[in-house]
This record gives structure tokens, sequence and C-alpha cells, in this order.
């Protein structure tokens, strides 16, 4: 039974699994934490924080129980948390043996499974047999940096139960990080994937030395864009301009912390994907997202000219400059 002592598991190693485990820290006596590195859980322990993300935070990992062994901190834990790039996310459940139907699965991934073209909590129902309401996602504005420095941030907690949603929403509401919840779980989903292809729009543009004047009016296209796309696969009645929507897209597509504007800003220079892709630290998911709309779309036919712009700067290696150019004649 799910109530708000339930154990919680951090799945990842990276910069929002960290922002993740600084905010469930405050209402949880301890967590239990997945990292596939051992060697990076050694120098965690070492060192009382991350040796590689947000380094500037530190933990009492008397509080954390760490291990590398996926099996383990799924037979300990009751609510999941995932917060492993998309890409890499199979690669991570081959290793896992234990039934997680029963448990409580948030997905912290912004992204697609590849291959598939699934989002991730279509992915964990489909493969794995997590009933609707044993899956959350978590979404909103909610830059990992910016938690990492306590700076006021927003949570939009997606799960079709809302009962769950309103104690996970209790165990991220901190001092500076207020939560709301949705049964929204397609649309939000489909937005957090989404919003990362007009940043890295965003930022090619940037790259190009496109204005603030025309970010705006391609930010918001971009809104527009995501509204017929989630109205599309998951019809119902969602105020778009709600932050878990809006306000994640804006502060993806301006933000200074953002990946995905730096990937498009380094593919409007003129790097190759290869090259951005190499000098880049993080994983920019949006490009991944990209390929996997696009492909969705094929079905669903929505009019979507920003993402089929990327799509065709980043995958058949069309020209930044006349891709934007003939997409400035297609926007309102």
């Amino acid at each position: 039974m799910l109530n708000e002592k339930s154990k919680i598991a951090i799945l990842g190693g990276g910069s929002w699994a960290t922002a993740i485990a600084k905010i469930t820290l405050v209402n949880s006596v301890e967590i239990n934490w997945y990292m596939r590195r051992q060697e990076q859980i050694d120098e965690f322990i070492r060192m009382s924080k991350n040796p590689s993300y947000l380094t500037g935070v530190k933990f009492d990992t008397d509080r954390i129980n760490f291990t590398s062994n996926i099996n383990h901190v799924v037979a300990t834990s009751d609510i999941l948390i995932f917060a492993i790039p998309s890409p890499f996310l199979k690669q991570h459940l081959k290793r896992l043996r234990r039934k997680i139907d029963r448990k409580l699965v948030v997905s912290a991934i912004k992204g697609i499974v590849p291959d598939e073209n699934m989002i991730v909590s279509d992915y964990f129902e489909q493969v794995y047999k997590v009933p609707k309401d044993n899956i959350a996602v978590l979404a909103g504005p909610c830059h990992a940096e910016e938690v990492a420095l306590e700076r006021l941030s927003y949570l939009t907690i997606g799960c079709s139960s809302r009962e769950k949603a309103r104690i996970l929403a209790q165990r991220f509401n901190t001092s500076f990080v207020r939560t709301s919840i949705s049964d929204d779980v397609l649309g939000i989903e489909y937005s957090s994937v989404m919003k990362n292809i007009y940043s890295i729009a965003a930022g090619i543009c940037h790259g190009l030395k496109y204005g603030d004047n025309f970010q705006s009016v391609l930010i918001s296209n971009a809104i527009q864009e995501i509204n017929r796309f989630c109205n599309a696969t998951n019809p119902l009645h969602r105020d778009i301009n709600e932050p878990a929507y809006l306000g994640d897209l804006l502060v993806t597509a301006y933000s200074k912390f953002s990946r995905n504007r730096l990937f498009g800003t380094m593919i409007g220079k003129g790097y190759s994907v290869k090259t951005a892709q190499l000098e880049m630290e993080m994983i920019a998911e949006g490009y991944y997202a990209t390929k996997c709309i696009y492909e969705i779309n094929e079905k669903y036919r929505v009019n979507m000219p920003i993402v089929d712009a990327v799509y065709e700067i980043l995958y058949n290696r069309c020209s930044p400059t006349l891709e934007i150019r003939k997409l400035t004649e297609k926007l309102k």
C-alpha cells in the first residue's frame, strides 16, 4: 500500500537524478539510489557529492542507500523514479529480473524510447505490464541546476490515480519546489518530449543570428504544434498554457541551462551533428525525440512545420540556413 512513508528509489546518476535526490531527501528519512557504475558511487560517498553532476550540492550520504544492482534497488523500494536518459533506458532494464508491476513507477525522463518510438509510460505499461494507475510522470519547468541552487521551481505530477499523484506531490513539495497534479499523463509526457525539439529549433535560430522578435514567433508557433499533436494523440480538455506545457517549453527554449538549446546553437553555427554531440558532456534528448516524433506523426499527419524542419536538418543533413528560411514562410 502506497503511503507517505513508502521508500523512494532514484534510478540514474545524472544531473536530473541528482536534483530529484536533493528534493526527495527533504521529506524522506532516507532514499535508495541506483547508479550503474560502482566507481561513481564510491567517489560520491568519498566526496559527499556527485563527482560528475551538480557538484555544488552536498549530500548526507548516511541517508542514501547506494547500489549498482538494479534488482536490489527494485526489491527494496516502493516508488521507482527513473531519471535515466531515454537512449540508455533499455540498456539498464536488460539487467532487470524482478517484476515492477506492483511498484509505483515514476518517469522523470523527458524523452522517447528509441526503436520502439514509445513514450516512457507506454513502454512500462506494454513491456513491463505496469498498470496505468501505477505509472506517473514528472513534468514542468524545472532545471536541475536551479533546483541545486534552491531557486523556486514548479513540478507537475501526472498520474491517472489522483490519490497516488497527491502522495507523490507531498513528497516533492519543499520550500523551493511547488507541486501540482494532473491526470493528463500522455499530454504532459508528449509535451515534455516535444519541447526539447523546439529548444533545438530555438538554438539553431540563435546560431543563425535570428533575433528575439523571431524567437517569440517561433515559440508561439511551437506551443500550437504541441497542442495540435496532443489533441490528435490524446484528445481531452487541457489548458496548454499551464506550466507543464507552455512553462516547460519556455524555460527549455530560452534558458542558458538548456542542453538542447546549446546543441541547436552549435548546429546553427555550422557544427555537424556528430561534432556537436561529441563536444557536449550531456545528452540532448531532443535529437532522439525529433526522429521519434516525426515518425509517430506519419500516422497522425499533424501539421508541424518546425518539427519537420528540425528533422530535415538533423537527419537529412539539410542546410540549417535554407531550412529555417523556408520555415519562416510557414510561421504565423
